[in-house]
């Protein structure tokens, strides 16, 4: 990996850039990378994360430092908006401000100079200030970052379950969080195009844990099988997580998920929302056009 970092920039500028994205280097390493990670917790409970590795747990104190942000900006009461509480911009403002030095404390002297590049993704991964919403583009921003992490040789293979049990479902927790108190709208009028409002990878990752269980995916509708296990799988969660901030029958305002529910094998729901993401995230220009591209993810072809 090359010493020589850079401020990320954005390169998908228009649709007919979509074709240079999906030739380029950075899209080729994130569809290997999700899937890899996705692989790597197949039948794995949340609980089965053994010892973290110091790297994991920094990451960890990172999170919890941006959760403890949230006290500092409680949302703006005045406000009379149902969605978007401006205080969140407070909150994202801090997140900028402090983001280089985050990465700082996080890597080792030797790797200070990469800071400026990967603060970039860091900034980007929890949602926009400006129309205070937060999508699919965000989360993928934060897959980037970590992807960041493991190419500059911060993150072992090694850490590979413990990233998406660990790290990625804490900055779920923590996203879920911002979209609860800041009243975040979903990014785009579809949310990922129907799957839920705000995120996409816990029910990929998810998904992937039930695989080589006795349970078939009718189970993620089973209200007491929730309540059980509800800790242990990241499809779970998302589920329940609907649960607490939509009203209404799931079949009405969850199609997606309610018919997934009906296919007999999680290894198909599986190999379904791998395809989905690279159709319906990675292959669409709203969510990809703010994604920025340095040294170490390359705009280049791959």
């Amino acid at each position: 990996m090359s010493s020589t970092y850079q401020t990320p920039q954005r390169q998908i500028l228009d649709p007919k850039d979509m074709s240079k994205w999906l030739a380029s280097s950075a899209y080729g390493d994130i569809v290997s990378f999700v899937e890899q990670l996705s692989q790597g917790v197949q039948g794995k409970r949340v609980s089965s994360v053994g010892a973290l590795s110091p790297q994991v747990e920094g990451i960890v104190r990172l999170l919890s430092r941006a959760e403890s942000w949230i006290s500092e900006y409680p949302p703006d009461m005045t406000a009379s908006s149902r969605f978007g509480n401006k205080s969140f911009r407070s909150w994202e403002a801090k997140l900028q401000q402090q983001a280089e030095h985050l990465q700082r404390d996080l890597l080792p002297a030797e790797r200070h100079d990469a800071a400026p590049e990967l603060a970039a993704y860091l900034v980007a991964a929890f949602g926009n200030a400006t129309r205070i919403d937060y999508g699919s583009g965000h989360e993928l921003s934060f897959m980037m970052w970590l992807l960041c992490l493991c190419k500059i040789g911060f993150l072992e293979p090694s850490d590979s379950v413990a990233i998406v049990l660990t790290i990625f479902r804490l900055y779920i927790q923590l996203c879920q969080q911002l979209q609860r108190i800041y009243k975040l709208e979903p990014a785009g009028s579809h949310g990922v195009w129907g799957l839920d409002d705000f995120q996409f990878l816990p029910f990929y990752f998810g998904s992937a844990q039930f695989i080589g269980s006795e349970s078939t995916p009718a189970v993620s509708l089973d209200q007491g099988f929730i309540d059980r296990e509800g800790d242990e799988y990241l499809y779970l969660q998302g589920i329940r997580f609907i649960g607490e901030v939509k009203r209404g029958p799931f079949f009405e305002h969850s199609r997606q998920l309610y018919d997934i529910s009906g296919v007999p094998r999680w290894e198909k729901v599986n190999q379904g929302l791998g395809k989905m993401y690279k159709a319906e995230v990675l292959g669409k220009f709203p969510v990809v056009q703010h994604l920025v591209f340095g040294s170490i993810l390359s705009f280049a072809s791959s």
